[in-house]
């Protein structure tokens, strides 16, 4: 990231990379925020991104995946891998603007590399600014390429309808003793949608930090859909907000409808806990989904762009009804 705002500094020392320590979370947060915050000529960089957290949440859901660059020891930038079963994906990479083009980014680069290399992800991923040509160099150098936009979009909220939504199961009401089956049902799921992907890291994250809960759509011996949802402060949505991380409709004949329904259960939770808004990411090489979702009155919010590699679509097809956004 790179702004005439920023007033740069040269590296004075080697850049070091290691695991972001938990010690770390409060100055790589701030980072994060000022970073982003500045690219986006924010006035207070600083306050962007409000209440929601993603640096501490994505610590918290799986330390090994989370790398902090240094010099002279003091803590400069850091990036967080994710492991969707054959997904792979990283962000948010972020580094202090003072520091900007100096090749943190890079050093920043190998150790989620290594990640995906460990785990067997074959289908790997980022959201990055369409709009910022050395961005998408850097990560071109990696084997990924830019395919579709991807928008972030939002919907107002109403009050809460009484009406149930056919076969809504929430993942936090199930007996402990049912989930691992459960987490089974939703591999067998999301598998239908693209081979071997799979949200158990999302939706046991979400469980386990109280960061929202995962939706469940039950369609007889098999599920219709997921969506793992976080909800409110403290969590990547951010007060009043219910954030679709990632959603998720068994493919078929039915699948526009089931889609319907998942989109109907998302606005009945945000609804029940009282947030005034939903956000969801869409790719655009999923048409009739992007479709359905403005004729729902979400709005585009943000906009970026989705790299990938290898240079295939992946899940990212007209037939796929997913709700995602990589960042």
């Amino acid at each position: 990231m790179s702004s005439p705002a920023a007033e740069r500094k040269t590296v004075t020392g080697p850049v070091s990379v290691r695991p972001l320590a938990e010690a770390d979370l409060d100055r790589a947060d701030e980072i994060f925020r000022v970073a982003f915050g500045t690219f986006l000529g924010v006035p207070d960089p600083k306050t962007f991104f409000e209440t929601a957290d993603y640096v501490r949440t994505r610590w918290a859901a799986d330390p090994h995946a989370a790398f902090a660059a240094t010099i002279e020891g003091e803590l400069v930038g850091s990036n967080f891998a994710a492991n969707w079963g054959s997904v792979g994906f990283f962000g948010p990479l972020t580094v202090r603007p003072d520091l900007w083009d100096q090749g943190v980014g890079k050093r920043l680069m190998d150790p989620v590399m290594d990640c995906f290399d460990t785990w067997g992800n074959r289908h790997l991923g980022l959201f990055t600014f369409s709009h910022s040509p050395k961005h998408l160099e850097l990560y071109r150098r990696y084997g990924f390429w830019p395919r579709f936009l991807t928008a972030i979009m939002k919907k107002q909220g109403g009050a809460a309808d009484n009406s149930a939504v056919p076969g809504r199961v929430m993942y936090s009401e199930l007996p402990a003793a049912e989930q691992p089956a459960c987490l089974g049902a939703c591999r067998a799921l999301t598998g239908a949608v693209y081979e071997g992907l799979d949200l158990e890291r999302e939706i046991v994250a979400v469980h386990a930090q109280g960061l929202g809960d995962t939706i469940l759509l039950q369609g007889g011996s098999e599920l219709d859909g997921l969506a793992v949802c976080h909800c409110g402060a403290g969590s990547e949505a951010g007060e009043d907000v219910c954030f679709v991380k990632f959603g998720a409709v068994r493919p078929g004949p039915q699948a526009a409808d089931r889609f319907e329904r998942l989109l109907d259960a998302c606005e009945q939770l945000a609804a029940e806990r009282g947030l005034s808004q939903l956000d969801a990411g869409m790719n655009l090489g999923r048409p009739d989904a992007y479709r359905r979702m403005i004729d729902r009155g979400f709005r585009t919010g943000l906009q970026g762009v989705t790299m990938h590699r290898p240079n295939e679509p992946g899940y990212s097809h007209p037939d796929a009804y997913v709700i995602d956004d990589w960042r």
